[in-house]
């Protein structure tokens, strides 16, 4: 084992060299997302031998396109599926308390009661947060952690929401969920901290073919392919499993969402959640996020087609959600007011015809006649019961020397409680995204204090976040740290403005990484 939780480029050349070299692996994981990066970590915190491949960057697919939520499955109970909505309490906790406080905060939530809503249809709103609450109990949540829900009056709402219409505003229910500083930043610290433990995290490596003895991939960078030998085979590349597993049955579902200047809403200190008119249990959220953006989403409709690499957000998305979000607000948003766009896809189980909003949301996992374990379904949430489950099965074959699942208890990269990421010496931004490595972030400016600035006007980003993301964080492109380890290409023109940055930053690492390592230190 390494022991180092670092990702770069010079790893990454050397473990890929020791598979290339015939090494045999107990777990080889495809797919590089919240479930391969859990998996990754449960199977190498087992005393397992691991090698992650992804064929683009980490959180390069669905698992960057998320609402950014760790939520607790009220909506699962509400349709009667009680084991769903219990696991998913019960994950929520496990990441606000255990393993990644750091990541993870309370988001207080409130769904306005106005003229639009019925007020039967507000008193079924108002008996789903108490619902919500029984969960909170009943998966050992704190009140400390979680806050007990409340109904407010209307002035109470207005202060939370400043953006709401204060006409036909008879007060709101408040309650509070688990909401995600980043899914991205969740999935590499994952795979950072599997690398802690030993495992090979190979990103611009693809999956060519594969069976019970390995797989057949190639190297992105380079071009070159080679077989990586693997005792045992995990499958997770969510809505793309079917291309290496035909048995599994997708029926991939679009969300899609908008990004709105948070000013539009006054600056908001709580999300809003809108009930989709005529439809059960579905609502259009307004979420705030910490860089003064809201998120606006989502949708939940059938892919029909090919599964593209980076799924659009098109005319009809955004005209539902401007329209359902603006019934609650004093001045509508404009399409011009949308400074960015993003829409992810839910790997769904499929099921009878219906609406997608309506498919289960658990995962299965399939065994094909080589023995390739196929992990579908599930959600962020509850990654790391999938990732558990995938590895229990591992364990459960002959000659496998397994140790017990750990991961409710492992602590990621970074975790510490808010109480003690408060005392540390470091920018609040740092300490907000990376939790106990602050301090090392922030040292990367020793040698430049320039680092420690925005790098450029508007754009929150820190100069040391880039450095990190290269030196530390696997990321290889400019593409890797503007879209997925800073999440800045989600406003288009930040994008603009970043990319030259991150390109001169990649290369100018490169260009050391290639000096001998005397002239690197000196």
């Amino acid at each position: 084992m390494s022991g180092s939780a670092s990702l770069n480029a010079e790893r990454r050349a050397a473990e890929l060299g020791e598979l290339r070299d015939g090494e045999v692996v107990d777990v080889l994981v495809i797919g590089g997302g919240v479930t391969g990066a859990g998996v990754a970590l449960d199977a190498a915190s087992r005393g397992l031998s691991v090698a992650l491949v992804e064929r683009r960057d980490l959180a390069h697919g669905t698992s960057r396109w998320s609402s950014k939520l760790v939520h607790g499955g009220v909506r699962y109970l509400a349709s009667g599926d009680v084991g769903l909505a219990f696991e998913s309490a019960r994950e929520r906790r496990v990441l606000m308390e255990h393993t990644a406080p750091h990541l993870v905060r309370a988001l207080p939530m409130l769904i306005p009661f106005t003229d639009h809503l019925s007020r039967s249809r507000a008193e079924l709103m108002a008996l789903s947060g108490y619902a919500g609450n029984v969960l909170r109990v009943a998966s050992g949540t704190s009140s400390a952690t979680l806050p007990r829900p409340r109904r407010t009056k209307g002035v109470e709402a207005l202060r939370l929401v400043p953006g709401l219409r204060a006409s036909g505003l008879r007060g709101s229910m408040l309650f509070w969920d688990g909401q995600l500083e980043d899914d991205a930043r969740l999935v590499v610290t994952l795979a950072r901290t599997a690398a802690s433990l030993g495992a090979k995290v190979i990103t611009y490596c693809a999956a060519l073919a594969v069976d019970g003895s390995g797989a057949t991939v190639r190297d992105e960078r380079t071009g070159e392919s080679f077989d990586l030998r693997a005792r045992h085979v995990v499958n997770a590349t969510g809505v793309w499993a079917d291309t290496l597993e035909p048995s599994a049955r997708l029926r991939p579902s679009k969300g899609a969402h908008l990004v709105i200047p948070a000013e539009r809403l006054g600056h908001p200190r709580a999300a809003v959640a809108v009930p989709v008119p005529g439809a059960r249990n579905r609502y259009v959220f307004a979420l705030p996020q910490p860089d003064g953006h809201v998120f606006v989403g989502l949708t939940d409709d059938p892919l029909d087609g090919p599964v593209p690499d980076v799924p659009e957000v098109d005319d009809r998305d955004e005209a539902f959600l401007l329209e359902t979000i603006n019934r609650v607000l004093a001045t509508p948003i404009t399409p011009a007011e949308v400074v960015g766009r993003f829409a992810g896809l839910r790997p769904l189980l499929a099921g009878t015809d219906g609406a997608t909003a309506d498919l289960s949301r658990h995962h299965r996992i399939i065994e094909g006649p080589d023995g390739v374990l196929t992990v579908v379904g599930g959600k962020l949430t509850t990654y790391r019961r999938m990732a558990e489950d995938v590895v229990d099965r591992v364990a459960a074959r002959r000659g496998v020397a397994a140790g017990r699942c750990t991961t409710k208890r492992l602590r990621l990269i970074g975790a510490r409680s808010p109480s003690e990421l408060a005392s540390l010496s470091a920018p609040a931004r740092l300490r907000r995204r990376y939790g106990a490595e602050a301090p090392l972030v922030a040292a990367l400016a020793a040698d430049d204090p320039g680092l420690l600035e925005p790098i450029a006007p508007g754009v929150a980003t820190l100069g040391v976040e880039l450095r990190f993301g290269v030196e530390h964080e696997g990321a290889l492109t400019a593409s890797d740290l503007v879209d997925r380890r800073t999440r800045i290409g989600l406003v288009d023109t930040d994008r603009a403005l970043a990319l030259a940055v991150a390109e001169q930053v990649v290369e100018d690492i490169g260009d050391r990484a290639a000096l001998p390592r005397e002239r690197v230190a000196g």
